[in-house]
């Protein structure tokens, strides 16, 4: 039977067009987000409105999907996420809290739901990380410290469940072009101020970084869990030749 696998943030940049690639190679693709009418234009065989960021929203998407599909999805890919650029000393603690909420909390209890559905099968999630958890970029510390937590949670939990054949994982994008991004590229020297920083050159697209997570998921990835792939044109780790 083909796989199942439920996407969040479905109606978001990274997610959607990870929803379209997953569709294009055959699978079925539960999409899930907060807003209905979004979720409309995302390919998928279900869409389900649901807050994943509450344990009962992401219990809910879950319940939705054994419902009207039979069976619980065997993959994950959770992408929901928001970012904050703001030194600590001017971020308030309402923004802390709500980014938090958005980026971290919602990653425990979409796993903690998933894992629950598997009761014991295999299966293999992907997660959505940034490189200011890999790298210390300034005004960043709030949603680094989110986003590590992330990468903490993938490792633990591939740790955790390496037995019972169930991989975890997580990319960590660099600048992408998204809805969530727009206002940052939406004038041409800031584009080209952002694009010099990767040493690949130029702004990545959610499409890029949908091919990484629609890989971590197949088969070529088999052997792969508690890994966190930097797809960020070099950014984390190479120092471009300055001429």
């Amino acid at each position: 039977m083909t796989t199942i696998v439920l996407v969040t943030g479905a109606s978001g940049g990274i997610g959607r067009a990870l929803a379209s690639r997953l569709t294009a190679q055959g699978r079925r693709v539960v999409a899930v987000g907060r807003d209905a009418a979004r979720l409309a234009e995302v390919p998928a065989v279900l869409r389900i409105a649901a807050d994943t960021t509450t344990p009962e929203g992401a219990a809910l998407a879950f319940a939705a999907c054994r419902e009207a599909l039979g069976e619980a999805p065997t993959q994950l890919a959770h992408c929901v996420g928001s970012t904050l650029i703001a030194p600590l000393q001017r971020t308030r603690i309402e923004a802390y809290r709500e980014l938090m909420r958005v980026n971290l909390d919602s990653a425990v209890f979409v796993l903690q739901a998933w894992l629950a559905e598997l009761k014991g099968a295999p299966g293999a999630a992907v997660f959505v990380s940034s490189v200011v958890a890999r790298i210390g970029v300034a005004n960043h510390e709030v949603i680094a410290a989110a986003k590590g937590g992330v990468e903490a949670l993938v490792r633990s939990a591939a740790a955790t469940h390496a037995s019972q054949g169930v991989r975890v994982n997580a990319v960590a994008p660099g600048l992408t072009e998204t809805p969530m991004t727009a206002s940052m590229l939406k004038l041409p020297a800031m584009r080209e101020g952002a694009a010099r920083q990767y040493p690949l050159g130029g702004v990545q697209t959610a499409e890029q970084v949908a091919d990484v997570m629609a890989w971590l998921l197949g088969e070529g990835a088999q052997r792969l869990t508690g890994q966190v792939i930097a797809v960020d044109g070099g950014f984390t780790t190479v120092r471009p030749l300055v001429k």
